[in-house]
């Protein structure tokens, strides 16, 4: 028996086994994956406290690591099949067996979202990527595009075009969601080009069937040779590139908590200022819970709260 089960290993896990074992809990933390979630793909962080120089995300995800290690949680790597939140035991049913705990902290963030276009998984290591600086380098010099408008598109955009021949970054309207910092930056770059007003449309192949709307073995398609995008007065355009690196945003991993734990419209776990959702006894931490800034400091703040939540919690059912 647990006092926290904490699902995912990413910063706001990470911050929410920390604080447990300051506060002398039981913790398990149960990660899929790598240690770090998305913060081990970021190339240059730039904005976090305490760092003036920029820390690559690998960097700063073993200094979480390191720091948790001192407290000794249980961290196991398996895959959570199904949950029991409801009963005042909450049981983590994985892939190598179940787990009971008191309480739970859900931090599994988020996903990239995908385009929804024709053969985007069939071109998936072939040419498409939803991550620059993990798969970057193996475009240098070479024409590659974004795709997207935030924070993430400009920055993958200005990474690429360090190691890239050119970049195309195609954005479906004039303006960007992007802080004004970041846009004022990329114009400086004059190997990256603006494609704007416009979105993908589908997606060319060097293989024999390199047609739009193929549906075929992948094998026929080849690599990515091009990516054809349409504007506002539905043009035509092929851009060249042998990668499109998509940066449209991201969705929760939260299908496993749908019909369980209120929730908005896009699957974003709904708490309170004190991570508490609506079920008694679970908290959501980091990005797969509803806020308006997903960032490792707030993500790193959501779990602290968490972890501090639930010690409180613990503290009343054992008065």
């Amino acid at each position: 028996m647990h006092d926290i089960i904490i699902l995912g290993g990413g910063p706001a896990g990470l911050t929410a086994a920390l604080y447990g074992g300051r506060y002398g809990l039981e913790v398990m933390l149960v990660e899929e994956a790598l240690l770090g979630g998305q913060t081990i793909n970021t190339n240059n962080i730039e904005n976090y406290p305490g760092f003036p120089e920029p820390i690559s995300g690998d960097e700063l995800s073993e200094l979480f690591e390191k720091q948790v290690a001192a407290y000794h949680p249980q961290i196991v790597n398996e895959e959570v099949k199904s949950l029991d939140l409801v009963s005042p035991v909450k049981k983590v049913i994985t892939n190598k067996g179940t787990h009971k705990s008191k309480t739970i902290i859900i931090a599994l963030g988020s996903r990239p979202r995908k385009l929804g276009v024709e053969n985007e998984d069939a071109f998936l290591g072939r040419g498409v990527s939803y991550c620059a600086t993990c798969d970057g380098n193996f475009f240098k010099k070479m024409d590659v595009a974004v795709v997207g408008g935030g924070d993430t598109a400009i920055t993958e955009a200005m990474f690429l075009s360090h190691i890239c021949n050119k970049v195309y970054l195609i954005h479906r309207r004039t303006t960007f969601r992007a802080a004004d910092a970041l846009v004022k930056n990329l114009a400086y770059l004059p190997n990256v080009e603006l494609a704007l007003n416009s979105k993908v449309k589908w997606l060319k192949g060097e293989g024999k069937l390199a047609g739009a709307n193929v549906t075929s073995i992948t094998n026929d398609l080849g690599k990515l040779a091009g990516v054809v995008i349409t504007d506002s007065s539905d043009n035509e355009r092929t851009l060249d590139v042998k990668a499109l690196f998509v940066a449209v945003g991201a969705e929760p991993n939260a299908t496993i908590f749908k019909d369980i734990i209120a929730a908005d419209k896009y699957g974003y776990i709904k708490t309170d200022e004190e991570m508490r959702t609506s079920i008694t006894g679970v908290y959501a931490a980091g990005d797969i819970r509803k806020k308006s800034l997903r960032q490792i400091v707030t993500a790193a703040a959501d779990g602290a709260i968490a972890a501090h939540s639930a010690m409180l919690f613990l503290q009343q059912e054992n008065a």
